[in-house]
């Protein structure tokens, strides 16, 4: 059971609700756009007609870069380039101790559903949590620039384990990979190995794709196992 805070944030999350008391710049620059924009509640639909959205908010953030001082000019070379994600470039930070994450929201049909993912995944997984650190322009194409902690796995997870620790808070496996959790309306998908690592026994979620949606709406897409 997640504590009545936490589930109250996620709530307001979901509901394209100012949230308070934070100020990161991932939850401020979502708190601006959601001032402006509402919160979607559909899921991987219509991503040509949002398309127009999209932009729309891309040129917000780039002016929220402008205004803030949120482009960055100091990331890793290519000679600490790691590997690719569906979504991401990955590169080892000059610590050691995490990557930096170039992402393009392409699973995303706002950059709004992009922000929102990252502060769930923060809720949930918080030994991976993601830290915005701004956006670059590369080639024209916006990108979110996100730092992480540096996970050395030592064994392959078991996708029981997953559906264990999803289940304890509040996920239902609706299939193969995909959770939701329909008291919150919200959806989950691709939890497999490559996005989840063990190390020293303890699971590490390091990439993970939310969707919000009405729990109404939720209940009505989910078909029985």
């Amino acid at each position: 059971m997640l504590p009545h805070a936490t589930q109250h944030k996620i709530e307001n999350i979901v509901s394209g609700i100012i949230i308070e008391g934070q100020a990161d710049h991932c939850t401020a620059i979502r708190n601006s756009l959601c001032r402006r924009f509402a919160t979607s509640t559909t899921v991987k639909e219509n991503f040509q007609g949002k398309s127009i959205i999209k932009k729309e908010q891309a040129n917000f953030i780039e002016a929220y870069c402008d205004e803030h001082n949120l482009w960055v000019t100091n990331l890793p070379g290519e000679d600490r380039y790691l590997t690719r994600g569906g979504e991401a470039r990955i590169y080892l930070h000059p610590d050691n101790r995490n990557v930096v994450k170039l992402n393009d929201a392409i699973y995303y049909a706002t950059w709004l559903e992009f922000l929102n993912s990252i502060l769930l995944h923060n809720i949930f997984f918080e030994n991976t949590s993601y830290t915005l650190k701004g956006f670059i322009k590369d080639e024209g194409v916006l990108l979110a620039v996100l730092e992480q902690p540096f996970i050395i796995f030592d064994a392959y997870v078991d996708l029981l384990d997953i559906k264990r620790f999803m289940e304890f808070n509040g996920f239902e496996n609706t299939r193969r990979n995909d959770y939701a959790n329909l008291e919150l309306g919200l959806i989950l998908e691709d939890m497999h190995d490559e996005n989840v690592l063990v190390s020293s026994e303890t699971l590490f979620f390091i990439d993970s794709v939310f969707y919000t949606i009405s729990p109404a709406q939720l209940h009505n897409r989910i078909l029985p196992m």
